[in-house]
C-alpha cells in the first residue's frame, strides 16, 4: 500500500510517503510557513518515490491536538487530496505521533505539547510489541500544574511542554523521568507508521469524517485574562 501522511499540528511541518517498505520524508521546523511548504513537500516525496498521486491508497493525517491553524491545515489538505482521488483518510493523534519519537526501549511515554496560554496538551502512551504506541489514558489540556499522570512509571517525557514546564511536570510525576527531550515535534513518518496497520484493518474514513481534535475552543486569552496571568506570575 502507498500511504501519504501529513503532520502540521505544531511548529514542525512534515510529510511522509510510506510505499511498501520505503519511507520518504520531508520535514522542517518552520513556524507560520506550513501553508507554503505543505503541498510542495507532498509533491517532493511522491517524485522521489517515483509515484503519482493516482498511485496512493490512502491519506494519513495528524488530527491534533496542537495549534488551531496547523491542525486545520493538515485536516483540510488531507480531505482535499482524498476527495479528489476518492481515497480514505486515517486520522492519527499528534500526541501519539510525538510519543513515537521517544527511544524504543522506553515502555511508558508522556507526550506534552506547549499549548500556550499557560497550558499543555498531554497524553500518556505505552510501547506495544510491534514498536508502535497506544494510549494509556485520555488526552488532556490544562495547566502543567494540574497534570494528572497515573501509574508509577519512570516516564520518558517528550515535547515542547517539557521545555517550557520541566520543573512543574517533574513535580507531578511519582519518580524522576527516565529520559526527556524538549524540542521535539510530531512527525509525519510516525503518523504513517501508526496509520498503516489501521488502514490494513479497514479503519480508513471517508474524508468528510476525518475531523480535527482541538481539546479546547480558545486560541487566545482575553485582555482581562492576560492581566490576571501577569499579576499571578
Amino acid at each position: 500500500m502507498n500511504l501519504l501522511a501529513i503532520e502540521t499540528a505544531t511548529e514542525g511541518c512534515s510529510v511522509a510517503l510510506l510505499a511498501g517498505d520505503e519511507l520518504v520524508v520531508r520535514s522542517e521546523v518552520a513556524p507560520r510557513r506550513h501553508a507554503e511548504l505543505l503541498l510542495p513537500m507532498c509533491d517532493a516525496v511522491l517524485a522521489e518515490a517515483g509515484l503519482s498521486r493516482r498511485s496512493l491508497d490512502a491519506i494519513a493525517v495528524g488530527r491534533g491536538p496542537g495549534a488551531f491553524t496547523g491542525v486545520r491545515l493538515a485536516i483540510s489538505a488531507a480531505q482535499g487530496i482524498a476527495l479528489a482521488l476518492h481515497l480514505p483518510v486515517v486520522p492519527v493523534s499528534s500526541l501519539a505521533a510525538l510519543a513515537m519519537d521517544a527511544p524504543i526501549e522506553h515502555g511508558h511515554i508522556l507526550a506534552v505539547i506547549d499549548a500556550r496560554m499557560g497550558e499543555i496538551y498531554a497524553g500518556t502512551f505505552r510501547r506495544t510489541a510491534d514498536g508502535l504506541v497506544e494510549a494509556s489514558g485520555p488526552e488532556t489540556v490544562g495547566p502543567a500544574s494540574g497534570l494528572a499522570v497515573h501509574g508509577h512509571h519512570a516516564w520518558a517525557v517528550i515535547g515542547t511542554g517539557w521545555d517550557t514546564y520541566a520543573e512543574v511536570i517533574s513535580g507531578r510525576l511519582d519518580t524522576p523521568p527516565a529520559w526527556t527531550a524538549g524540542q521535539r515535534f510530531p512527525q509525519a513518518a510516525a503518523v504513517a507508521r501508526l496509520a498503516m496497520p489501521r488502514l490494513r484493518d479497514g479503519e480508513g474514513l471517508a474524508p468528510e469524517l476525518a475531523l480535527p481534535v482541538y481539546l479546547r475552543d480558545k486560541v487566545a486569552l482575553t485582555s482581562e485574562e492576560q492581566r490576571r496571568a501577569r499579576a499571578n506570575a
